[in-house]
């Protein structure tokens, strides 16, 4: 579907594009104000447009300390921009449509499905109101799970750390405001052994990045796993084996000198977080280079389709291993649960694959020749902005303004997706071109 705008034939992935760019711009003016910093002075357009892209890319990575830098307003714009972002800019205007009684076009339509990933374009309007019931719902109950543990350390000062962590934990951007507390970029360590904090968090960590598509079929099939869609098998079952596996490495090899209760919400957490969340409760510079390769593994992986996570998705990591079995088994046809997949989904998972290897290890080689840092720790940093995950080594805010436009881009890319912004590039349409005569290339 496609939109003419001053002559031109706008897409729905370059609309898509644009309104991403739009709400980065306007949470760039807004944080730039003086009544956004603690002090009344001014941050640099730098450190705005970072702030911005981190936060409506739902990342997480910062240049400033989110609680010692920016006022009540700054932080509400913050959240304000983690809330548009993670439930999507497209899926947020459908719904302010939809609650101010205004009809839904065939191309609102269009460019809601493309922004959910969804699989038809009936039921987008249901599946819009859905999706804002569930947000509520979870951040409501997440935001009440916490209160607590934050108001018996800060008083009344509990019920806004409550619902911003929340609603930046449902949205897994992972930003925290903890620093005027515990320390500049402490997230939350501080809260280490505290299953009032840690398990709220990992609760909504996962509920967002499930996916709105799953969780609908979820409502709609109940318990019964084999009436589930594919596509819901895939994600529950990689959502399953991407928390359990990593949680009993990390359990084994990361945190065998700690008591048992703070080993296991230790390791809980730490397998939860890099898809795609980006908070912390351990030191992540103390962690084994074996412990910082599985996070940089799990955060390129990220969440599911149609979620508040980034990542190149568990499905596509589904897909290809499935792929890898069909071509170790010699089967022609490449299978999960009983059905078939498309050919077109497997290229696509390949690219984005290709995409999700490269990108990050030509930003950190360009940042570690910039920054004369060591190219693992660069790699972690764009692993951690591709993946709009949010954690770090660290060396983020202390980075140059060429290393910062590097993370920044590969935010965006993170969160509206390489195929969107390829698409959104090029024209989208799919070409049907007649058959090229075939010719065998040896591989491997």
């Amino acid at each position: 579907m496609t939109l003419r705008f001053s002559g031109k034939r706008l897409s729905s992935f370059r609309i898509i594009i644009i309104g991403f760019l739009g709400l980065i711009l306007a949470g760039t003016i807004l944080l730039m104000l003086p009544v956004s910093v603690k002090g009344g002075h001014p941050v640099s357009w730098e450190e705005a447009l970072f702030t911005s892209t981190s936060a409506v890319c739902v990342t997480g990575l910062v240049v400033k300390d989110t609680a010692s830098c920016w006022s009540g307003f700054g932080q509400a714009v913050i959240l304000l921009l983690i809330q548009i972002g993670g439930l999507g800019v497209v899926s947020v205007a459908a719904f302010i449509a939809i609650i101010s009684g205004r009809r839904i076009t065939l191309l609102q339509r269009s460019m809601l499905q493309d922004s959910i990933s969804a699989h038809q374009i009936g039921g987008l309007v249901r599946m819009t109101g859905f999706i804002f019931k569930v947000a509520l719902i979870a951040e409501a109950s997440g935001a009440l799970l916490m209160l607590p543990s934050f108001c018996r350390c800060y008083g009344i000062q509990g019920i806004w750390l409550s619902v911003f962590h929340s609603i930046s934990a449902f949205c897994n951007a992972g930003f925290d405001i903890m620093g005027d507390k515990t320390g500049q970029f402490s997230s939350l360590t501080a809260f280490a052994s505290d299953p009032g904090i840690v398990i709220p968090i990992c609760l909504l960590i996962i509920t967002g990045g499930i996916g709105f598509l799953t969780w609908d079929d979820l409502a709609a099939n109940k318990l019964h796993f084999r009436s589930y869609r594919m596509q819901s098998k895939a994600v529950l079952s990689a959502a399953g084996v991407l928390i359990i596996v990593p949680m009993l490495l990390f359990f084994t090899f990361e945190y065998a000198g700690h008591p048992v209760k703070d080993r296991i919400l230790l390791s809980l957490f730490q397998a939860v977080t890099p898809r795609t969340a980006g908070f912390n409760t351990a030191s992540l510079s103390s962690m084994s280079g074996a412990g910082s390769m599985l996070m940089i593994t799990l955060m390129l992986i990220g969440g599911s389709p149609g979620s508040t996570a980034g990542g190149m998705k568990t499905t596509t990591a589904a897909v290809l291993l499935a792929s890898a079995s069909s071509v170790f088994q010699r089967k022609k046809h490449v299978q999960l649960f009983g059905r078939r997949v498309e050919d077109g989904t497997i290229r696509n998972a390949a690219v984005l694959f290709m995409m999700y290897l490269i990108l990050p290890m030509a930003g950190a080689s360009i940042i570690s020749i910039a920054e004369n840092l060591p190219v693992g720790t660069c790699i972690f940093e764009t692993a951690s902005a591709i993946g709009t995950v949010g954690l770090s080594r660290g060396i983020t805010p202390s980075l140059g303004t060429l290393s910062h436009l590097i993370l920044i881009v590969l935010m965006f890319l993170g969160r509206t997706g390489g195929l969107t912004l390829i698409y959104a590039a090029i024209n989208s349409k799919i070409t049907n071109v007649s058959q090229r005569p075939v010719e065998k290339i040896i591989v491997g």
